[in-house]
């Protein structure tokens, strides 16, 4: 697909990841990793005793797994493509929070798609994280990645 032709889809609807379970040892991991070992996401047992009734991953954690949940999309991404990179984000809202044990997938609408210049396109998305059979997602973003083509 080109980029014309993603640019295109503005407005749409524009692919679904699979699902990817966020367990505890993934949350465990990334606690270590980040040094954030709040025990609302590492104490199971102090956890049962909040609102949550245990643990609950990081909203960084479910962040985090943008990348993954796009590899694993049909997001079309343009034909010819040399490089992708992060360029931001414009809005981030951590609606609902992802129990350990519970699956997440992702659902990207396309908001624009624009030629910076020649072979470099800013791609802008709002994402949302669904969490399996929960009604309110675990965040919605307006995220920002650039493509060189």
């Amino acid at each position: 697909m080109t980029p014309q032709d993603i640019a295109a889809k503005v407005g749409e609807q524009i692919g679904t990841s699979e699902w990817i379970e966020i367990s505890q040892d993934r949350i465990n991991k990334f606690a270590d990793a980040t040094d954030d070992h709040q025990f609302i996401h590492v104490n199971e047992e102090a956890a049962k005793m909040t609102p949550f009734g245990g643990t609950i991953a990081h909203g960084f954690l479910t962040l985090s797994m943008i990348p993954y949940l796009t590899q694993k999309s049909d997001v079309p991404r343009p034909d010819g493509i040399k490089m992708a990179v992060n360029y931001g984000g414009n809005k981030t809202r951590f609606l609902n929070p992802v129990k350990s044990g519970k699956r997440i997938r992702g659902h990207w609408k396309l908001l624009g798609m624009e030629e910076k210049r020649p072979g470099q396109w800013q791609h802008t998305v709002e994402i949302t994280i669904e969490i399996e059979g929960e009604e309110k997602p675990a965040l919605i973003c307006e995220w920002m990645s650039m493509f060189y083509v």
